[in-house]
């Protein structure tokens, strides 16, 4: 067995030291300062861009600007801290996704990770000269299959691996509400039915397709299951929030840290996709039939009944990110209620490889 450390994890040309990609988590929780703390320690670091312009002092009246300008200044902001991997995560449900996929192409972003939604069209943004992967997140091996056969027939593009995010993951789940809790879902079978998918698509293009195993991997005993049933990786973000580089406030981080588990449940959210949440008075009033008054500043998400909707989702993210919890919720993954304490990244890493290198015999 070898240790976590020499597993590496390879993206077309690029080679990553750990197996392990940082979710990307809006609005505002994973930025710059997250991702180049994690690409440092050798793992990939992912900005998210859902919402990232709500930030910048104009965004109510230039949403779309503001955001094109947000991503930017954060992508620069990485780079200048770290020389690893970088990544950024856009929802194809976003309103600005073809703006959002060009900019992140522009600055010569690494990686675009890409799910909430079909990525069908994602390879139309590429130049003949840029380096920038693409990587489809999906919920199963059939949204896999018809990702890779509409990029090959369309745009002769081999997806450069697959995100595979379970229903144990946080924030807006790929799955209806009946399906969360159904074992026929459980991730361990979707990422063996994805992995089927990639080698039927390399044996075809002679291009290696990594899956990474996504929702609910918390532990190194965890990241050890998924790397001996033959995922190339893991992305981990609920277990991220808890750290002093993540980008969100530290009334954000201690929801977590102070959180039960029966405190972790299923939500509706406004964009008409079940979320996995941390229940608090927010939440509780919008299900007792409360409204929250506010102006919709830009219609962010295609899917969203902004219209009739008791709340607008991205301004509740937007407050939670900065503390003001009554105004907000955080979105979480299942495991959320067993953070203790919040630590640094390179604390967190290494106390995963060892978890990992303890269960391998190492």
């Amino acid at each position: 067995m070898v240790s976590l450390r020499e597993i590496g994890l390879k993206i077309g040309d690029l080679s990553a030291g750990l197996p392990i990609i940082q979710g990307g988590m809006g609005i505002g929780v994973s930025l710059s300062g997250l991702a180049s703390a994690v690409a440092d320690q050798g793992g990939i670091g992912v900005i998210s861009v859902a919402g990232i312009g709500l930030f910048e002092p104009d965004s109510l009246i230039n949403y779309l600007e503001a955001n094109i300008r947000a991503i930017r200044k954060e992508i620069r902001k990485a780079r200048g801290l770290t020389k690893g991997i970088l990544g950024v995560n856009i929802m194809v449900a976003l309103s600005n996704f073809g703006d959002m996929a060009k900019t992140a192409i522009e600055e010569g972003i690494d990686i675009i990770f890409s799910g909430a939604g079909l990525p069908l069209n994602l390879p139309a943004f590429l130049k003949k000269s840029t380096s920038t992967k693409l990587v489809p997140i999906v919920s199963s091996a059939r949204a896999a299959s018809l990702i890779a056969k509409r990029w090959l027939e369309k745009y002769q593009y081999v997806p450069d691996a697959f995100v595979v995010e379970g229903p144990m993951a946080g924030g807006h789940l790929g799955f209806k509400s009946d399906q969360i809790t159904d074992p026929a879902y459980e991730l361990e079978k979707l990422v063996s039915e994805v992995i089927d998918v990639a080698k039927m698509i390399e044996q075809k293009t002679a291009k290696p397709v990594p899956v990474i195993a996504a929702g609910g991997i918390y532990t190194g005993e965890d990241i050890y299951k998924f790397i001996q049933l033959g995922a190339s990786g893991v992305q981990m973000a609920t277990r991220f929030v808890t750290t002093e580089e993540c980008d969100a406030s530290l009334e954000f981080k201690n929801t977590y840290i102070n959180c039960r588990k029966e405190d972790i449940g299923i939500i509706k959210s406004p964009v008409g996709m079940p979320g996995r949440a941390i229940i608090n008075e927010f939440i509780n009033d919008v299900n007792a039939g409360g409204k929250k008054p506010y102006k919709c500043p830009y219609h962010c998400i295609v899917t969203c009944n902004h219209e009739s909707s008791p709340y607008c989702i991205a301004l509740a993210l937007t407050n939670a990110k900065r503390g003001k919890m009554k105004h907000g919720f955080a979105f979480a993954g299942a495991n959320a209620y067993r953070a203790e304490k919040i630590v640094s990244v390179k604390e967190l890493v290494d106390f995963l490889v060892e978890e990992y290198d303890r269960v391998a015999g190492i």
